[in-house]
C-alpha cells in the first residue's frame, strides 16, 4: 500500500520559517506530480505548490517568493521550504502525489494525512 507521511510542521512566530518533507513509500512504480495543498478551517483546500518529476512548479499567488518547493526523486520525497510566514498561512498543510502501480497511463492520487502550521503574530 501506497502512504504518504508528512513532517516539519509546528509552531512558528510571524516572520520565521519551516520546512515541510513528505515522503511516499510502499510499492509502485512512478511518481508524476507531487504538491502541497492547504486547508484552514471551515475552508476549501487549496493548492500551494506542486511539482512534476521533470522539475516544473506552481505556485499559489499568495506563497510566490516566500516558499520553495523541490524534490529528491531518488527518495520519492517533496519538500515545501516556508520562508517568510504569515499568519494566515496557518492551515493543516496535506502532501499530494499521483502514482502509479505499474506501467500504464493512470496515475492514482494519494494524500497524506496533514501537518499542523500554526503562526503567530
Amino acid at each position: 500500500q501506497v502512504q504518504l507521511v508528512e513532517s516539519g510542521g509546528g509552531l512558528v512566530q510571524a516572520g520565521g520559517s519551516l520546512r515541510l518533507s513528505c515522503a511516499a513509500s510502499g510499492s509502485f512504480f512512478s511518481i508524476n506530480a507531487m504538491g502541497w495543498y492547504r486547508q484552514a478551517s471551515g475552508n476549501q483546500r487549496e493548492l500551494v505548490a506542486s511539482t512534476t518529476s521533470g522539475g516544473s512548479t506552481i505556485y499559489a499567488d499568495s506563497v510566490k517568493g516566500r516558499f520553495t518547493i523541490s524534490r529528491d526523486g531518488a527518495a520519492n520525497t517533496v519538500y515545501l521550504q516556508m520562508n517568510s510566514l504569515k499568519p494566515e498561512d496557518t492551515s493543516v498543510y496535506f502532501c499530494d502525489a499521483d502514482i502509479r502501480a505499474g506501467p500504464g497511463r493512470l496515475y492514482n492520487r494519494y494524500w497524506g494525512q496533514g501537518t499542523q502550521v500554526t503562526v503567530s503574530s
